[in-house]
């Protein structure tokens, strides 16, 4: 979807376009010429043409001059990966959700809001099969349908949530009102249980809840199982296994 741009005076107006046009690349897509890029963000094509030049002379995307496009050059996926690797909060509880995850042969997870999406920052998978194994640290999944989503939805303040929740229900008739209602039963669970289960793929029981710590952005664990069907006695032993976990995270992250 088209993003309109406010050209507010808080900002520099030219590093946040550039910054929309890295972001129009997405997983599966190898090049996007100008066109594409200005379809893809509501940019003009001009203003498009003139920071695609600026990207590359900077060595955020390379150029594939003979089909007249882009791509994204090497240097972004070292400035995640210095993320990832600067990151206290993974440093912390990175080596202790893989430990979980082989204690309880179960997928552990760690991600946090990008906009409307939740992005892993850290996917620990148990599977014995490479092809479950399919989940990885970058990836977003759609915050409104996950128990990631809903559980920072939980954990962030009323006020931002009702305006996430209002952006869900203008970008897709999908978000249909029974979605949102279903929804406001995951924070409700999350308030009562402390986590909320959502099998939102065929075969894959997913739990989660809030790390809601001061100073910290507002983060959400969660846990998964492939290949099971759902039932209230399997969702709450994982939801169990769940908030014991994050409450040592929480202790090790407060130096507790």
């Amino acid at each position: 979807m088209a993003r309109i741009y406010a050209g507010g005076v808080d900002g520099n107006r030219s590093l946040e376009r550039g910054i929309e046009i890295l972001r129009a690349f997405r997983p599966g897509v190898d090049t996007l010429g100008n066109g594409e890029i200005a379809e893809r963000t509501g940019l003009p094509r001009s203003t498009v043409s003139r920071l695609t030049r600026t990207l590359v002379n900077s060595g955020m995307l390379d150029e594939v001059r003979n089909q007249r496009s882009y791509r994204l050059a090497a240097s972004v996926i070292s400035i995640g990966h210095a993320m990832r690797t600067g990151s206290p909060v993974l440093n912390a509880i990175g080596p202790m959700m893989r430990a979980e995850s082989a204690r309880r042969r179960l997928n552990v997870g760690l991600a946090t809001a990008d906009r409307t999406m939740m992005v892993y920052l850290e996917s620990i998978r148990y599977s014995p099969r490479a092809a479950l194994r399919n989940v990885v640290a970058g990836q977003q999944v759609p915050m409104e349908l996950t128990s990631l989503g809903r559980a920072y939805l939980a954990g962030i303040a009323e006020t931002e949530r009702e305006r996430l929740l209002k952006q869900f229900e203008r970008r897709s008739a999908a978000a249909t009102k029974a979605l949102l209602a279903d929804v406001r039963r995951s924070i409700s669970a999350i308030a009562r249980d402390g986590y909320c289960a959502v099998s939102w793929q065929p075969a894959v029981l997913a739990v989660a809840t809030p790390i809601v710590l001061d100073g910290l952005p507002v983060y959400a664990l969660n846990m998964s199982l492939q290949n099971v069907e759902r039932s209230e006695a399997l969702a709450g032993e994982m939801g169990a296994y769940l908030n014991a976990f994050a409450a040592k995270c929480k202790e090790v992250l407060t130096g507790g």
